[in-house]
This record gives C-alpha cells, sequence and structure tokens, in this order.
C-alpha cells in the first residue's frame, strides 16, 4: 500500500472589507450596472472591523484557535457571540488585516503593477517589519510609494483600479495591457491576492512544518483563478508564482483546476508524486477569490444580518514520503466521480464515499470524521443555501442506511458523530474538505479519531462546456507504525499480518529442526 505523509500544514486568513466592497462580484456588479444602489448604500454598515472578524468563531477555527468540537458547542448565532480574548496567530496561521495585506500584494507584484500611496507604504512597512516571517528579502520588495496625484492620474486616465483602506484610496491595480480582458485591473486584482494569500500561507506552512524554503521541491497550486494572457486565458502558473517569492529556489510547480474539487485532486496529485518517488517535499496550496467577497451579502443586508463574506481563505499542506508519525493518506483507494457517475447527490456520494469503502473492506462505521463543503452556515442559510456541510453528512447517513449499515432511526446520531460544522469562508475551493486536514491531522495524532475521509466536489458545469459535476475523495489515517489495535485495521491488513506470522513461525520451525 502506498501511504504519503502529511508532514505540516498551515491556514490563513485575510481580512479584506474594503476589497469586498469594492471588488466582491455582487457589489461590483451592482455598481457597474444600477450605479449607487440602495443595497450598496447599506452594505457598507454591516462588513465586520477587523477585531470583529478576529473575534468571529468560524475564524478561530480556521487558523487553529479553536478546535471544531469547541466551535460545534460555541453559542450561537456566532456572530452575536464572539471570542474573548482572541488572538490574531492561531496554530495553523493567522487573520492579516487589510493594511498589511496590500503591503503583502504589493511585495508579490514582478510587473509594477500595484501602486501604494508613499505614506500609506511607508506606515505598512513599520507594521510589516514586525511580522515573524517577514524576511528583509521580503520587505526589500515592498516599494517606496507614489504620490496621491500619480495614484489619481493612473485611476482617471489609464483605467486603474483604486485600493481603499479605512474609507480612502491608498493605492491602485493598473492594468496589464491597453486591449487584453485578461489583463485589465481587476483580472490582474484577482490574480495577484490569489498569489499572495498563497504566500502567506506557504510562510506559516515553513514554520509549521519546520522546513526551509529551499528544501521544497514541487507546489501544486489549486485555486479557483486562471492566470494568462488574450493567447491562452489559463495558461499558469500561479504555483510557481508563489514559489519564487516564498524563496523555494529548487522548486517548480503547475497548477491544477476542478473547480471546488481542485484541492482534494492537487492533494491526490502531489501524493501521487511522493509515492512515485518523482518528488520528496511537494507542497499543495491556494489563495483566495476576490470575487467570492461579499457573495452573498445581498441577502444578508436584506435580513439585518453582518456581512461575514469578508475574509480571503488559503492554506498549504506538506506531502513527504512515510515517516512512521505522520498521519498518511492512503493512495490505494481513492474516491472519484466518474463520467458514467451521473449528477445526482446519492450517485455522487456512492462515488465519493462507498466505493473507496467497498475496495478496502471497510464500512460507512470505519470512518470516524467526513468532511465535504465545509462552508459556515450562518452564510449560506440566510442566503437559501441551506446548512450544506449537514446536508452532505445526511446524505451519506442516507447512503449507509441504503446499503444497510445503518438503522434509519440512527441517521441524526450518526450525523452528529461523525460530522463537524462548517468552518470556511464560501471562497469556493476553501471549503472543499481540505480545511479539516490540519484538524484530521492532530485529531489523530492525539487518538481522538483513526481515520477521517477528505471529499472535494465541483460544479464543472459553470464553465458551460459540461453539465456534468466533479469529485475526488481521499482518506487520512495514523502511520502504519502507529495503528495500535485490531479494530483499526482492514481485512487487508489483518491478512498481511497474518501471512507475515506465518513466515515468521515457518523460519522459527526451520531453525529448530536444524
Amino acid at each position: 500500500m502506498s501511504n504519503v505523509a502529511v508532514k505540516g500544514y498551515a491556514y490563513c486568513l485575510n481580512h479584506v472589507p474594503e476589497l469586498a466592497l469594492h471588488y466582491g462580484n455582487t457589489p461590483y456588479v451592482e455598481r457597474k450596472t444600477k450605479g449607487d444602489s440602495e443595497f450598496l448604500k447599506q452594505l457598507p454598515g454591516t462588513l465586520q472591523r477587523f477585531d470583529e472578524a478576529l473575534a468571529y468563531p468560524a475564524n478561530q477555527a480556521y487558523i487553529g484557535g479553536m478546535d471544531l468540537n469547541a466551535l460545534e458547542a460555541h453559542p450561537q448565532p456566532w456572530y452575536a457571540h464572539r471570542v474573548e480574548g482572541a488572538s490574531r496567530f492561531g496554530k495553523y496561521g493567522e487573520i492579516m488585516p487589510e493594511d498589511e495585506f496590500l503591503g503583502l500584494l504589493d511585495m508579490c507584484d514582478v510587473f509594477d503593477l500595484i501602486w501604494l500611496e508613499e505614506s500609506f507604504a511607508a506606515r505598512i512597512r513599520e507594521k510589516l517589519a514586525a511580522h515573524p516571517f517577514m524576511t528583509p528579502a521580503l520587505l526589500a520588495r515592498l516599494e517606496k510609494g507614489h504620490s496621491p496625484e500619480e495614484i489619481r492620474g493612473e485611476a482617471e486616465m489609464h483605467h486603474a483600479l483604486p485600493l481603499y483602506f479605512g474609507g480612502v484610496p491608498v493605492g491602485c491595480v493598473r492594468q496589464g495591457h491597453d486591449v487584453d480582458e485578461c489583463l485589465e485591473a481587476y483580472v490582474l486584482l484577482e490574480n495577484l491576492a490569489c498569489k499572495a494569500g498563497g504566500v502567506l500561507a506557504l510562510l506559516h506552512l515553513f514554520k509549521n512544518a519546520g522546513i526551509a524554503p529551499e528544501d521544497v521541491d514541487f507546489v501544486v497550486e489549486c485555486s479557483e483563478e486562471a492566470a494568462g494572457d488574450m493567447n491562452q486565458r489559463g495558461g499558469g502558473n500561479f504555483a510557481k508564482a508563489v514559489a519564487e517569492i516564498a524563496g523555494c529556489v529548487n522548486a517548480s510547480g503547475f497548477d491544477v483546476r476542478a473547480f471546488c474539487a481542485g484541492p482534494v485532486n492537487a492533494m491526490i496529485a502531489g501524493a501521487s508524486q511522493v509515492a512515485a518517488g518523482a518528488r520528496k517535499n511537494c507542497v499543495v496550496l491556494a489563495g483566495g477569490a476576490v470575487p467570492k467577497l461579499c457573495m452573498n451579502s445581498r441577502d444578508h443586508v436584506k435580513k439585518g444580518l453582518p456581512s461575514l463574506e469578508d475574509c480571503l481563505g488559503n492554506f498549504a499542506v506538506l506531502l513527504t514520503p512515510e515517516d512512521g508519525v505522520s498521519p498518511v493518506m492512503r493512495l490505494d483507494a481513492l474516491g472519484k466521480h466518474t463520467v458514467a457517475a451521473g449528477a445526482a447527490p446519492q450517485a455522487i456520494t456512492g462515488a465519493l464515499v462507498w466505493d473507496p469503502l467497498q475496495k478496502l473492506g471497510l464500512g460507512f462505521a470505519d470512518v470516524d470524521k467526513y468532511a465535504a463543503e465545509l462552508q459556515i452556515p450562518e452564510i449560506t442559510v440566510p442566503a437559501g443555501a441551506g446548512n450544506v456541510p449537514e446536508a452532505n453528512f445526511k446524505m451519506i447517513a442516507a447512503l449507509a442506511v441504503m446499503k444497510k449499515q445503518l438503522e434509519k432511526a440512527e441517521m441524526n446520531e450518526f450525523v452528529r458523530q461523525r460530522g463537524i460544522p462548517g468552518f470556511a469562508h464560501t471562497q469556493g475551493h476553501i471549503p472543499s474538505g481540505v480545511p479539516f486536514v490540519g484538524h484530521a491531522c492532530d485529531w489523530i495524532n492525539e487518538g481522538r479519531i483513526r481515520r477521517a475521509m477528505i471529499i472535494g466536489k465541483g460544479s464543472l458545469f459553470l464553465a458551460r462546456l459540461t453539465n456534468l459535476s466533479d469529485g475526488a475523495s481521499f482518506l487520512l489515517e495514523p502511520p502504519q507504525a502507529k495503528k495500535a489495535s485490531v479494530d483499526s485495521l482492514t481485512k487487508e491488513d489483518v491478512k498481511a499480518l497474518l501471512l507475515e506470522a506465518l513466515s515468521d513461525l515457518a523460519v522459527s520451525l526451520g531453525k529448530r529442526e536444524a
């Protein structure tokens, strides 16, 4: 059996309410088509301050500042019961404020596309100099800045997009070409923000995994953005661009795209390279999506709720050969949503959950925790999308009943025991299973669970190329050296142990006869 170790993980958020207000797709399109509408007048009053975003329980769970069991037990609604004494830094990463993120955006720019106002740039330089991971080499990338007149001229004469902080312009994003729509300022902002988020997560991963940047061999990037120009709209390469800024001088990389199924597919792609011996230290990472900011805010404003979609999510995971200590990804039973599987929820669940379990001789109860589409319910329920994680867990439970592995009366208890609360922002790819990898690995290391299934599902039909959906899944387990009890072994494991014992016995008997 080929296993690959999950050696480290990092999860960060960038709190960017001004980017959300101006460039989240919902308010951006509203502004372009309807001007200063009533929705846009009310939206600023619903956005969170940084201290509020910091203390939002789901945000703390994402960066490892709160255990998921504690999140589940926390009084609801979470936005009305903030976490007292919340810290910017958690076990997995941080929540970065918007002014520092704009500085990071400039540091990740290699084509002079980001201009910051000179006094703002000076203030941010001081703040970022105090950041634990901002090296002198990174700080040297931060520009000295431009005059307000220069920035205003770029916006008025050359279609640059203003960047705001505290309600006032503090910079701009310049266009990359006069006629190429793929290089217009909005697209470049989207891509640079995604790149910057990936860099931040990677910097945290170095510390969390105890690895130097130069030891990274390969990077697989799995966001939903597309980088290119008019001749190759999605040519890439975010992965290598992130590696460059983070100092991974010995790394190469590529991008994996599969909508929300991208992260799980990228984990499988990266792990397969490690298992094959092609790469030793492979990082899978993703930045966030600016268009998804404030995506459901129209419903939140209408119902007098805070607009919680004000954070860009990002993550990074390090995959290495199995080391006997770290939790592992199993590559011998991967779930995949085939073309023939169909789009019915039951068929998708069967392909992603039941089929890989059957291959290993396991049942639904052999997985302690399932993780799929982990959107924060307080964002999706008011928008009419329901509690997405809970709906997935109910579908798994219903399939277990159909397969006669669970009684119908036990479904709610199955969901309670084997589900987890949604704690990831609605950034498309970000909620799709992989945010649980960190918590799951910690729980496996602590002996709280023995097996978790990570599930990613994607909406391929959004591209208008096919009506198909997509999906993939994999299992996380303790390494072989840590499997402590027979009840955690599969039939194949037991068979292998018996054969090994018989072989040892035969050798022993042969020695006695000699």
